[in-house]
């Protein structure tokens, strides 16, 4: 696996964590992409869009447009990936 694969596992981890610590279990997508940064990735905007796509497709979170700001929300099988109790292909493992 190469570096940006590794990159993007590490980045699809992060988003999930990230909502996981939120007491609602949401952010929007400004809020994320801030967070990301803070945390050492600096996602475009359709980069992180991306991700979300991805991962709602997964059934881990769900994307809705609020105006023109989208909002993700971990869903049960999310939460579960972000505190290791359930693992996914094309997410790092919790702790990697």
């Amino acid at each position: 696996m190469d570096f940006k694969q590794q990159e993007t596992l590490h980045q699809r981890r992060v988003i999930i964590e990230v909502l996981e610590k939120d007491s609602d279990y949401s952010h929007n997508e400004l809020i994320l992409k801030s967070a990301l940064k803070s945390l050492g990735h600096n996602l475009s905007t359709d980069k992180l869009n991306s991700e979300l796509a991805w991962l709602e497709e997964l059934s881990l979170i769900t994307v809705e447009l609020v105006g023109e700001i989208r909002v993700a929300r971990l869903t049960a099988r999310g939460q579960d990936v972000a505190t290791g109790a359930a693992q996914v292909p094309g997410i790092a493992r919790k702790g990697l």
